[in-house]
């Protein structure tokens, strides 16, 4: 009884070694990496690469492979860069570059390449005032304005630069003047407005 419980488990294990090693082969191929070929990196690993993590590219490359370390590495000619880190990488990590393959992308030497036009300064539409300075250097006053395009940072122009600047002004007035009226009104500054009384003026 228990020889044949340990022949049935022997033979349950040997079947899923093979169902395991079939399906490893059919979604799995030996790289015929070469020395010389350009390859692309994956950046899953790097951590030195500059910018967001999440905006990274998921390969870095092409880079040119070196020499052979069996059939599961390859050592490749890294960039300045990352010079700091080991130029031996396992094949899983690395993939083909095919982007000049010209049977693959047969036009991709003969489409021009198209720069997008570049918006002036002038073009953006100014469309709120958000504070004002006074420079001491010449005495002039500036105000920080905010466009109506919301990639575009905010930045300091006089007055005499700003269209409609009469209209974007009193609005900014008109802000900040609610904003302190509410600042001292709910007490927020160091002399509360309940003890003041305004009396009219002698027209005498």
């Amino acid at each position: 009884m228990l020889e044949k419980a340990r022949k049935h488990a022997v033979n349950c294990m040997e079947d899923s070694f093979a169902y395991a090693k079939d399906k490893w082969d059919k979604s799995h191929a030996t790289p015929d990496f070469k020395v010389g070929d350009l390859v692309l990196l994956s950046t899953t690993n790097f951590n030195t690469i500059k910018g967001c993590r999440k905006l990274k590219d998921s390969f870095a490359g092409p880079y040119v492979i070196k020499a052979l370390h069996g059939e599961n590495a390859v050592e490749v000619e890294l960039s300045e860069e990352l010079s700091n880190k080991h130029a031996t990488f396992p094949v899983r990590l690395i993939k083909p570059d095919k982007s000049s393959d010209a049977e693959i992308f047969p036009l991709s030497n003969k489409v021009p390449q198209v720069i997008p036009p570049i918006e002036s300064s002038g073009s953006k539409k100014k469309t709120k005032v958000l504070q004002d300075r006074k420079l001491r250097t010449n005495k002039v006053r500036e105000y920080l304005v905010r466009y109506s395009d919301s990639t575009c940072e905010d930045e300091w122009w006089p007055e005499e630069d700003i269209p409609e600047a009469t209209k974007l002004l009193r609005m900014f007035q008109h802000t900040r003047n609610n904003n302190i009226t509410k600042y001292f009104f709910w007490g927020g500054g160091n002399v509360s407005l309940r003890g003041i009384f305004i009396y009219p003026k002698d027209n005498k």
